[in-house]
């Protein structure tokens, strides 16, 4: 009993291995969008992603042709949007200027590919809201970096 026990254990930790091995650089990125934080400096990004990985982990027998990845990918959403309000700070990250909210639409609508219904439910707003968002956060990335407060903008317009 103890002998197959073990030998189901480690099989476990084999599969999630590989599973990690092959999935954790790409939701690394997208703990690091989410946070803002700089590619090169990112621990609370790295904090997101163990908890997240700890959770499927713990979950792994019970996924039964579940995604581990979709299924990480939702724990990662869930901790950063139930955190949100830790990651206001500005890091240096490329979606810095973003809302919270406004960055985990974006990353999961635009990086991770979700579709639009399935981000909705995810966050527990209608596709709608969720349309609205990313459009919003689509352009605030595309209006190019933000205008100087203060004498430098004033001065910069006759």
């Amino acid at each position: 009993m103890r002998e197959r026990q073990a030998i189901r254990q480690r099989r476990r930790a084999r599969e999630f291995e590989a599973f990690v091995a092959g999935a954790a650089g790409r939701l690394l990125h997208a703990s690091t969008l989410l946070t803002a934080e700089p590619a090169d400096d990112n621990p609370r990004a790295r904090r997101l992603l163990t908890a997240a990985l700890a959770r499927t982990y713990a979950d792994w027998d019970r996924l039964r042709g579940e995604d581990p990845y979709d299924r990480t990918r939702q724990e990662l959403a869930a901790r950063f949007a139930r955190g949100a309000w830790h990651y206001r700070q500005h890091g240096g990250g490329v979606l810095e200027r973003l809302t919270p909210q406004e960055r985990l639409v974006l990353v999961l609508r635009l990086y991770e590919g979700v579709a639009e219904e399935q981000t909705a439910a995810l966050l527990g707003l209608p596709a709608e809201r969720v349309r609205a968002i990313c459009t919003r956060a689509t352009a605030a990335m595309r209006s190019g970096p933000r205008a100087p407060a203060g004498p430098a903008r004033e001065a910069a317009t006759p």
